[in-house]
């Protein structure tokens, strides 16, 4: 992989100025270069010149949400202008071109652009549609094998596809380097898509949204139907399809359904891609969504609450929201397996069954149609759609999921058109489209017959494919202990939301005793969407409304065995979390030798919103984390501040980074840009840890805490918090509790106790505070509303 040392960035509008924040967020420092603003009088200096470039990174340090995982990272960004900084990018291994998407003023910024890059630096155009090879015909013959397209999403920080369009000239191992280094320091998935209007995601995501519209008008729908049947009922995020066209921009949005249906003339869907009257008149009167405070919908803020309006389509005026009256949806929302819903709403024969296909049918049919022109198979499209429009399956596993074959013959029976390679697949009596070879998962081309493995990082471990090779030891209905191979084991949960709870208990002391005796280290990871929201807080609710204090005080003593078993292991324990971590799950991590996080990981230790404190271990092992942060200071008080601080306001960090800065990882902690390679990443240090004579941990017999002292202080600041209104009785309760435990309970201070009274303060005041009634009414609040209640 090619070391990149420095980038240039070339535009700083929103995606330019995302882009930087992005390999600032890698460690990669990037100088921002953007216009100087016209109608400057002469003489003008440089902090004018440069306005719109430093006002760029001005906003950016204030967007939500944030592009950068720390706002320190500003410091790797630079700024400058094309008149005065052009020569400055010759330091550049990487040169990122974002100015506006028009083809001219592209080609001028490109050519001015090669005439000052290094040798062996990389070009690249972040174009979302225009012809790369239009831009390669105008750069110098020695550039344009270092020409690509490289077309990120936005925002580039969340969204995984990176779409890479070579040129008629692009070297194919700067392709491959240049793909290297996106999947392994900027996170990325790639697709590999030919140079065709608006490429692929956009191609197939745009055609869909499009035919949604067709099918709202001719069906009579409203703009909350078309939402409520194209959100999470059907695998896709909730801002569905108005919302999202909101996010994006309606002109924007107008611009790439143009492109398509002005260079796309053989298409055979391009009327599909021709504006619907009413986008045109939003756009014309400035309803463009999000930036302009509305487009679809509208938020209006009231005395202390917001409403959302909605626009009709008729008057373009806004009304009240009104709710979708589709029984389907609410049945469906019972089912969390997203097969089993997807088949009961799409091959129902209710009006939302009738509306799915609709909308779905042309969707299959043009995405089997494109393969061969934009992309080489078919799992590129199902790619590029999951990572560039969030959904959870693209159209192809969608079509095999509601069965190839009978879907197949209700597109036909519809006059839909379908290639020859569908035809040939049929025909040969295959039952899906994808199909697994020697243990190998491969995708159909646009070749009849002819099938290539799906794109896999090698070093990515799948864990399915571990499960049907045999390498599943063990397994309950919550959790399992997987193989990776060189004496390393992985426990995983794989409950809904990874809620921990009596399975993850048992497989945890499983999987610790297992790693002993037959093993050299345990990673702890899976595959879910989060690494763990906490415990199971309704069972928890439903035993103390039922007064069964020892059946508490058996749950919290076996959670607390559960991550001393982990903290204590005779094995290395490497934990990798990822998406939300959260109060337990918070509590997992914390328990492990080293952490290997995903970059994109949101922990925290949160119990204070449900009323109670941290009982894991959460409070004894964060303020043991925050003496060797604070090592250096003359006494206790800023470790035992800071944990007292982040615990008391349920603390959430928005990234990994932030996470080592709000003390819940280590300096020695790490994290993975990119998912996939997690758990390789975890192995592979968990295998470090291994190879240099690991020596297990034992419980801290005498930890520093300040006692009945520290208690006074904290007890000060809460009352003064209460007096002046930022903190309720209830509040100033459970904070009291916090700082007895954080403190060592009623001792002499400073003085040192034990790991396990910690522990004991632990539950103690956690058993306390689930007597009270206040506590009861926070941890309700959080089951119905997933908001927490400030009572």
């Amino acid at each position: 992989m090619k070391l990149v040392s420095k980038v240039a960035i070339l535009g700083s509008g929103v995606m330019g100025s995302a882009i930087a924040a992005h390999f600032a967020n890698a460690g990669v420092p990037a100088l921002l270069l953007d216009i100087v603003p016209p109608g400057l009088p002469a003489g003008a200096g440089r902090k004018e010149r440069n306005a719109l470039v430093d006002g760029a990174v001005a906003a950016m340090a204030k967007s939500k949400p944030s592009p950068l995982f720390t706002r320190d990272r500003l410091k790797l960004i630079e700024t400058g202008n094309f008149e005065d900084d052009l020569a400055r990018i010759g330091d550049a291994d990487w040169v990122v071109e974002v100015v506006k998407e028009d083809l001219g003023i592209k080609l001028k910024v490109l050519g001015a652009a090669a005439s000052h890059l290094k040798p062996d630096a990389w070009l690249t155009s972040n174009t979302s549609g225009l012809s790369l090879a239009a831009m390669s015909d105008g750069l110098p013959e020695a550039v344009r094998p270092r020409f690509l397209g490289t077309h990120f999403f936005n925002p580039p920080r969340y969204m995984k596809l990176m779409e890479l369009v070579p040129g008629p000239r692009t070297d194919p191992a700067m392709i491959a380097d240049v793909a290297a280094f996106c999947e392994v320091r900027l996170g990325k998935g790639i697709v590999l898509a030919r140079d065709t209007p608006n490429f692929v995601a956009n191609r197939i995501g745009v055609h869909a949204m499009m035919t949604t519209f067709r099918v709202m008008i001719e069906m009579g729908l409203t703009v909350e139907e078309v939402d409520a049947l194209t959100g999470p009922a059907v695998g896709r995020p909730k801002t569905a399809t108005f919302q999202l066209a909101d996010l994006v921009g309606l002109d924007t949005f107008l611009h790439v359904a143009e492109n398509v249906y002005d260079t796309a003339t053989a298409d055979e869907a391009r009327d599909v891609f021709a504006p619907p009257a009413f986008l045109r008149t939003m756009v014309a009167k400035g309803l463009l969504g999000r930036k302009t405070g509305g487009g679809f919908y509208r938020m209006v803020k009231g005395e202390g609450e917001k409403t959302i309006l909605t626009l009709d389509l008729g008057t373009f005026d806004y009304r009240e929201k009104r709710k979708a009256a589709f029984p389907e949806i609410e049945r469906a929302k019972t089912m969390d397996d997203l097969a089993e819903r997807l088949r009961f709403l799409v091959l129902g024969q209710g009006r939302a069954g009738q509306v799915l296909w609709a909308m779905l049918a042309p969707t299959f049919s043009y995405s089997a149609m494109r393969v061969g022109e934009i992309c080489d198979d078919a799992s590129a499209v199902d790619r590029a759609i999951r990572w560039g429009f969030n959904w959870d399956l693209g159209p192809f596993e969608t079509w095999d999921l509601l069965g190839f074959r009978a879907t197949t013959e209700r597109l036909r029976a519809d006059g839909l058109p379908l290639p020859a390679w569908i035809d040939a697949l049929y025909a040969s009596g295959a039952e899906s489209l994808y199909r697994e070879r020697d243990g190998q998962r491969e995708t159909p081309t646009a070749a009849p017959g002819v099938f290539s493995p799906v794109p896999v990082h090698p070093r990515a471990f799948d864990f399915e494919l571990l499960r049907h090779g045999g390498r599943e030891i063990r397994r309950n209905p919550g959790a399992s202990l997987l193989d990776l191979g060189d004496g390393v084991f992985c426990l995983e949960y794989h409950a809904k939301m990874n809620a921990l709870g009596q399975d993850q208990i048992q497989m945890t002391m499983t999987a610790c005793r297992e790693a002993e005796l037959n093993g050299r280290a345990l990673v702890v990871a899976n595959q879910g969407e989060h690494f763990s929201a906490g415990a199971n807080l309704a069972l928890l609710l439903m035993e103390a409304v039922e007064g069964n204090w020892d059946d508490i005080d058996l749950i919290v003593r076996a959670f607390q065995g559960m991550t001393d078993r982990l903290a204590f292991c005779g094995v290395p324990v490497v934990t990798a979390p990822h998406g939300l971590a959260l109060g337990g799950g918070c509590e997992v991590t914390l328990a492990g030798d080293l952490v290997r996080a995903a970059a994109e990981t949101y922990i925290g230790l949160v119990e204070f919103g449900a009323g109670v404190v941290p009982a894991g271990g959460g409070c004894v092992r964060l303020y043991q984390r925050n003496r060797e942060r604070f090592a250096d200071a003359a006494d206790l008080y800023p470790a035992l501040r800071a944990t007292f601080e982040t615990i008391g306001t349920a603390k959430v960090a928005t990234s990994a980074a932030e996470a080592r800065e709000f003390g819940y990882f280590r300096a020695a902690d790490t994290w993975s840009m990119n998912r996939d390679l997690q758990i390789a990443d975890a192995k592979q240090l968990a295998l470090a840890l291994a190879d240099r004579g690991y020596a297990p941990q034992t419980p801290d017999p005498a930890i520093p805490v300040m006692g009945r002292a520290g208690v006074a202080l904290c007890e000060s600041v809460l009352y003064n918090m209460v007096e002046a209104g930022f903190a309720s009785p209830h509040d100033r309760k459970i904070g009291g509790c916090l700082a007895r435990v954080l403190c060592g309970g009623d001792v002499p201070g400073p003085t040192t106790v034990s790991h396990a009274h910690l522990l004991d303060l632990e539950r103690e005041h956690f058993l306390k505070l689930c007597g009270e009634r206040k506590t009861l009414e926070r941890m309700q609040s959080l089951l119905k509303t997933g908001k927490p209640l400030r009572n």
